[in-house]
């Protein structure tokens, strides 16, 4: 086994989600193990209040995962990911659609220094703004992947598999 990868969903979807499953099943056939948790519980208390629970969830499976794990997150998740690396060693960070604030909490994303890391963001996303990404990204000189795509992403998915498998090389 090459490592652990924890992958975790939006709000609005579940461990069972296009992207993390895809991304889970790249993973899988690269010889690393995965594993999703399930935030729905979490995220009925709207997106501010699903935060602090995702993210106890969230480090819940980094202290059992076998190695330090690449996080791997999709708008929610993405933003819990970027706060989570910054309390625990993690192997890597795979950011989807990402929010660098979510109205109504107090902090804005953050990436722990150092943590290898990946961002793929679509120009069309309606929910987080590309340019708040992207000025992210360039302040943190994390490699990105900007596709025509929405905050689904799906139309991208094969160039976001294809990413992540070069992403996941680059680890090994």
């Amino acid at each position: 086994m090459r490592g652990h990868i924890i992958l975790s969903h939006g709000s609005d979807s579940g461990p069972d989600a296009t992207k993390v499953s895809a991304l889970a099943a790249v993973a899988e056939a690269l010889g690393w193990s995965t594993e999703r948790p399930d935030y729905r519980e979490a995220d009925a208390r709207g997106h501010a209040g699903s935060i602090d629970p995702r993210l106890a969830t969230l480090a819940a499976a980094i202290a059992a995962s076998p190695r330090p794990p690449v996080l791997v997150g999709s708008s929610m998740g993405a933003f819990v990911s970027g706060l989570a690396s910054l309390d625990v060693a993690v192997a890597g960070v795979f950011l989807l659609a990402l929010p660098t604030r979510i109205p109504g909490y107090p902090r804005p994303f953050a990436l722990r220094a150092g943590v290898p890391s990946f961002l793929v963001h679509g120009y069309a996303d309606d929910v987080c703004p590309l340019d708040e990404a992207v000025s992210f990204a360039r302040t943190h000189a994390m490699p990105a992947l900007l596709v025509q795509d929405d905050h689904r992403l799906s139309a991208a998915l094969p160039d976001i598999e294809a990413e992540f498998t070069r992403f996941l090389g680059g680890l090994a």
